[in-house]
């Protein structure tokens, strides 16, 4: 057989303790009012889980999207800083290039 050794996949599972996921806290009473894509309720409460390498526990509890961005993306949020002001975007370049349209016929 093609078993992996132990060690193996002890090395992958603990690669994976401390990874943080985001759970809507949702009522139930509603059907198909289950866990859904984040974008559609932003304004809703969510629980933040850790996995300590068997089960997912609490770890953090928000009270919407922005909130739990933050605290699972932690380094996206402190670099979207906004340009310099003395900076200027880039010029496109010369040519047609393959993305661009070609002239509509005359």
């Amino acid at each position: 057989m093609d078993d992996e050794p132990l060690k193996d996949w002890a090395e992958r599972r603990d690669a994976k303790i401390g990874r943080l996921r985001a759970v809507p806290v949702v009522s139930g009473d509603t059907p198909g009012d289950g866990p859904r894509g984040a974008h559609l309720r932003p304004d809703a409460p969510r629980v933040i889980e850790r996995w300590n390498g068997y089960a997912w526990e609490p770890h953090a509890f928000t009270a919407n999207l922005a909130e739990t961005k933050a605290i699972l993306y932690p380094t996206a949020t402190a670099t979207s800083e906004p340009p310099p002001a003395g900076s200027k975007p880039k010029p496109l370049g010369s040519g047609t290039g393959k993305h661009r349209k070609p002239p509509a016929p005359r």
